[in-house]
Parts: structure tokens; C-alpha cells; sequence
């Protein structure tokens, strides 16, 4: 397998699963509270639409959007997308943010959930709504990653079979430990796709513009090491200047 081709289906995957452990949180409480027919319905159209999506957009852009103009744009949102992740990730870690806590989540759900009356028959519209809202929310920044990394490097159905992948091994994880969601290093992986989504967003965004990559995809996995070591030095960083009193941004 190309190195571009592993740190293509990596990223997906990861930044997929990251997200899906977020919805399927919000999914767990809905079916516990208020029954799983109505929660999975929404599960379904929620997914539904965003499969619809990708297939919608994806080969438009790819045969109507040149090439060089749409890897510029591309990288250009990959590395803003990364750049946001990766900055977030660096102020969990060094514990000026506070990382996702799913249990919190998962108890908040619930009590609102409960405290909404539940129809006698029929499909619950309040369990089919917050599901449908919580898979296809988070699942938007999936078909943003999907589409961008996807269409770049004309790996479309590539990419969306790493989403779909994630998709499905996350609900199986999801079955068995039920309830369980706090244990996932959220915050590792969040910074791993991080890095991966600016080495990503550096290399199209080069190309774009007219750049020659020495050893052209095997420059990928290089730049992925180095942003992560400038990750590192980034926490070691943040960290000595938290220790020593200073604000930061």
C-alpha cells in the first residue's frame, strides 16, 4: 500500500471514529430513555443523508472543478480544519481545556430526555429528532473530510469506505460496551487526525500552487512526522509556560 494511500485511510478513519463516538453517545441515551425503534429510525435517515450527500457532491466536483484550483482550496481547508484540531488537542493536553467527558454527556442526555413526556404509540418524534440531529451533525465534518481528502487525491470511494468503516466498528464497540464511551482516547486521536489533516492540507495546498515534492507521495509521511514533533514541542512548550504562570491564548 502507497504511504498516501495509508495516511488517506487512517485520517478518515480516525477523524470518522472520533465522531461517531460523539453521536453514538447521544444515540445510546436517546435508545435507553426513550426506546431504540424510534432512535435507530433516526440513525438511518441521518446516515442516509449523509451517504446521499457525499454521492451528490463528490463526482460533481471531480469532473467540474479543475484539479490544481481544487487541491488549493482543499489543502487550504484541511489545514484549517487541522490547524483547529490540532490546537485543541494541544490545550487538553497540557489541561487548559477540558476534555470530552462522554459519561457527563451521556447523564445530561438522559435527564432531558426523561423529563419529556413519551407518546403511548407510534414513533417517538423527540427520540427519531435528537438521534437524526446527533448522527447527522456530527457526521457533517465526516463528509467534509471525506469529500476534501477524497476528491484531492481521486480516492472518493476510497475515503467513503474508511468512513463506512468506522461507522460500522464503532457501533459494534458501541453494542458491546454499551455505555461506556469515557475510556476512548478521544483527545490522542483528535491530535493524531490533526496532524494528518495538515500534512494533508500542506502537501495539495504545495501542489496547487506548483510545488515539487521530493520523492512526490513519500513526502507525506515526512510531513506527518514533522508536525508531529512540532506538536510535541508545542505541548512541552504550552505546558513550561502554564507551569510558570503565563496566560495563553
Amino acid at each position: 500500500m502507497h504511504s498516501a494511500t495509508f495516511v488517506l485511510l487512517a485520517s478518515v478513519f480516525l477523524a470518522s471514529s472520533v465522531e461517531m463516538v460523539e453521536a453514538l453517545t447521544i444515540v445510546v441515551a436517546v435508545g435507553v430513555t426513550r426506546g431504540w425503534k424510534s432512535a435507530l429510525e433516526g440513525v438511518a435517515a441521518a446516515l442516509g443523508t449523509l451517504a446521499a450527500l457525499v454521492v451528490a457532491i463528490g463526482p460533481a466536483l471531480v469532473h467540474y472543478v479543475p484539479l490544481s484550483g481544487l487541491r488549493v482550496a482543499v489543502g487550504g481547508l484541511l489545514l484549517v480544519f487541522g490547524m483547529q484540531w490540532l490546537r485543541k488537542a494541544v490545550l487538553r493536553a497540557v489541561g487548559l481545556k477540558a476534555k470530552h467527558d462522554e459519561d457527563a454527556i451521556f447523564t445530561e442526555q438522559v435527564a432531558e430526555l426523561s423529563a419529556q413526556d413519551r407518546p403511548t404509540k407510534g414513533r417517538d418524534s423527540t427520540a427519531f429528532a435528537v438521534a437524526f440531529k446527533g448522527v447527522f451533525l456530527e457526521g457533517l465534518e465526516v463528509v467534509v473530510i471525506v469529500l476534501t481528502l477524497g476528491v484531492a487525491d481521486h480516492r472518493l470511494g476510497l475515503a467513503a469506505a474508511a468512513a463506512g468503516a468506522a461507522v460500522v466498528v464503532v457501533a459494534i464497540v458501541g453494542t458491546i460496551v454499551s455505555r461506556q464511551l469515557a475510556g476512548v482516547p478521544e483527545n490522542a486521536l483528535k491530535m493524531a487526525v490533526g496532524i494528518m489533516l495538515v500534512s494533508f492540507g500542506s502537501f495539495w495546498a504545495g501542489e496547487g500552487v506548483g510545488v515539487r515534492w521530493p520523492g512526490s507521495e513519500l513526502a507525506l509521511p515526512v510531513l506527518v512526522a514533522v508536525y508531529g514533533a512540532v506538536t510535541w514541542v508545542a505541548i512541552a512548550a504550552v505546558g513550561r509556560e502554564r507551569r510558570a504562570g503565563v496566560e495563553v491564548a
